[in-house]
């Protein structure tokens, strides 16, 4: 953790020193995206002097799930706020999955005194928890599949809530469509704690369901397509995407391939399914933001501190399927999985 703080300090500098330069409003821009607020109703007489908190979201990149996130806490902190009559005002910022840009994002938001910040996805939680040590600011991050992996756990400012990946159920759905399926190709991200993670579990369960599985790593987005090249290349069976953001947001150029290839894609989220996937385990992101908002609200209001909530897995996983995507691959559903699964194709 140590080694991550000096690491995420030192770009901290170098942004700082950058900022300065012609490039300043091009970086501002980048980082910080609509500003948005939420107060109590204005129906009440003693709005006016209704206490005051400031928020800071912070999202790490624009992809369907991250938005769904974002767009769910703010909405249950304008309930909080007229729930209890208080004003909360948030302002979205945007990392561009860029560390060097979410560095300077919580610079910011540290200099201009936010009372709490939601930071959404693994890198941005990691950048804010850095920049946020000095003051204690509270940091209540959403959607980090291992909080432990990513050094997000023991430090008394900081909890949030979970998106574990539910590996057996997906692997449970694969084995049940595919029952002939050898090979899975997984594509991750190698700076990515919660996908590293989640590849070793996959490794480990494998055999159980006589599969073998075929992964590559990268570095950036930009390596995520030729990598599917890669796997395709190497005559995988089907695709398992993970809750990986580089790869997440790049899937419609994923599916383009598999879907020309003619290998199915499972998906790790309903999103995900949505854009294409033909059919996999996950959960709500919706609800994983309202409760990544109520956290956050009773942490504001000194109902408890971070120390008093320790970071919570959101369990509610369903089956979703997309119809259209499945009928493309030539694939006919199980009765069961068909009875027990949600339909979220075009169809829906």
């Amino acid at each position: 953790m140590k080694k991550f703080i000096a690491v995420m300090t030192a770009a901290a500098m170098l942004t700082s020193l950058s900022a300065c330069g012609a490039s300043a409003s091009t970086a501002s821009s980048a980082a910080e995206s609509t500003a948005s607020s939420a107060a109590a109703d204005s129906t009440s007489g003693s709005t006016a002097d209704a206490t005051t908190y400031k928020v800071a979201i912070v999202q790490q990149l624009d992809h369907a799930s991250l938005d769904e996130i974002r767009t769910a806490i703010e909405a249950e902190l304008d309930a909080k706020a007229a729930e209890k009559g208080i004003t909360i005002e948030y302002k979205d910022f945007n990392g561009q999955n860029d560390a060097t840009t979410l560095n300077q994002i919580g610079t910011q938001v540290v200099s201009d005194g936010y009372d709490a910040v939601i930071p959404i996805a693994t890198l941005a939680a990691q950048c804010m928890t850095t920049a946020c040590e000095s003051t204690k600011t509270p940091v209540i991050y959403a959607a980090i599949s291992d909080p432990a992996a990513a050094d997000l756990t023991d430090i008394d400012y900081v909890t949030g809530t979970s998106d574990a990946l539910n590996t057996q159920s997906i692997m449970d759905m694969i084995f049940a469509v595919q029952p002939e399926a050898k090979t899975i190709g997984i594509v991750y991200t190698t700076s990515e704690a919660n996908s590293v993670y989640s590849v070793k579990v996959y490794e480990e369960k494998a055999a159980e369901y006589g599969f073998t599985i075929a992964s590559v790593g990268v570095t950036a987005q930009s390596e995520v397509t030729q990598a599917v090249d890669t796997l395709i290349a190497k005559g995988v069976d089907c695709f398992s995407n993970l809750t990986d953001n580089n790869v997440v947001g790049v899937l419609s150029s994923i599916l383009e391939k598999t879907n020309e290839a003619g290998i199915p894609v499972y998906g790790s989220e309903i999103e995900q399914m949505k854009l294409g996937c033909v059919a996999g385990a996950g959960l709500d992101y919706v609800q994983l933001g309202i409760q990544t908002g109520k956290m956050a609200a009773k942490i504001l209001t000194g109902e408890a501190t971070c120390q008093d909530l320790p970071y919570e897995v959101i369990e509610n996983y369903s089956l979703y399927v997309n119809s259209n995507a499945l009928a493309q691959m030539g694939i006919t559903l199980p009765d069961d999985l068909a009875q027990e699964a949600e339909e979220v194709g075009a169809t829906a």
